[in-house]
């Protein structure tokens, strides 16, 4: 159910509501919902809305997303969902991975299959690897700096 790359004005009519608005430096696309859910998408993102939007499918590269306080959201990689309250996270997909890094609040994050789950916090990443535990980890500077560089932060 993955989509590839649209247009900002795709976004907007993938999620009902949204506005999408597509920035430069590195290009990328962020999408206001107007209901405290942003989403900055790298551009190459592979990326389907779920419905109710409360939930997101990601199958490759990277999304930044901030929830407002009384919101919760999901996000569905092929390995992990990642599910939060009120928090800035960041999702990345790779070739066996699903990573996932929180900036500010909670996130838990557990198999797809729902076997086993962490909960992070601040600076807190986990990869979720088949076969592999989930071990939550402080992440290193340099491994942030380049995750959040993709979203011009």
């Amino acid at each position: 159910m993955a989509l590839a790359f649209q247009p900002a004005e795709g976004w907007a009519q993938t999620l009902p509501g949204c506005k999408a608005t597509t920035l430069q430096d590195p290009v990328r696309e962020v999408l206001d919902c107007g209901n405290g859910l942003i989403i900055d998408k790298e551009a190459a993102a592979a990326l389907a809305s779920q419905a109710p939007q409360r939930s997101l499918d990601l199958d490759d590269r990277a999304i930044l997303i901030e929830v407002s306080p009384r919101d919760s959201f999901q996000v569905l990689t092929p390995h992990a969902i990642a599910t939060v309250r009120g928090t800035v996270f960041a999702v990345d997909v790779e070739s066996g991975t699903s990573s996932v890094f929180v900036v500010d609040g909670k996130v838990e994050v557990s198999r797809r299959d729902g076997s086993s789950a962490v909960l992070l916090g601040p600076g807190e990443g986990v990869d979720v690897r088949p076969g592999e535990p989930l071990t939550v980890r402080n992440w290193p500077q340099p491994r942030v700096d380049a995750l959040l560089a993709r979203f011009g932060r």
